[in-house]
């Protein structure tokens, strides 16, 4: 049995390039993330990774001119705003507290890391 090497199309895969990257901005323009895009291509499409057809998720959303923020970082963002409602309400939560500013700390560098372009 000959082994398949990591960039290459699968045989039983029956989908082009053209539509992989139709089903990508189609799935984006339901207000799916690129992380939930994967998921679903991989298991509803049967397209085990977008990028064997020469560009990653995001290079197509980005070609297509959609901007999405990152999953992790409109998480983070979450994660505040439901500590800053708890604070209101809580003022001597001193572990909240703690917990706030780390969380906006991450916030910042990870805000950080996606402007230098690492994941540009």
């Amino acid at each position: 049995m000959k082994k398949m090497e990591e960039n290459e199309k699968p045989a039983w895969l029956k989908r082009d390039a053209p539509e992989i990257e139709a089903l990508v901005i189609k799935l984006a323009k339901q207000g799916l993330s690129s992380e939930k895009i994967g998921l679903m291509m991989r298991d509803m499409y049967g397209v085990p990774k977008a990028k064997l057809f020469g560009k990653d998720i995001t290079e197509i959303l980005k070609k297509a001119g959609i901007n999405q923020e990152a999953q992790d970082l409109s998480n983070l963002k979450k994660r505040a705003e439901q500590l800053e409602k708890h604070l209101a309400t809580n003022k001597q939560d001193k572990v909240a507290k703690r917990s706030l500013h780390i969380t906006k700390d991450k916030i910042i560098n990870l805000s950080k890391y996606y402007n230098k372009g690492i994941l540009k």
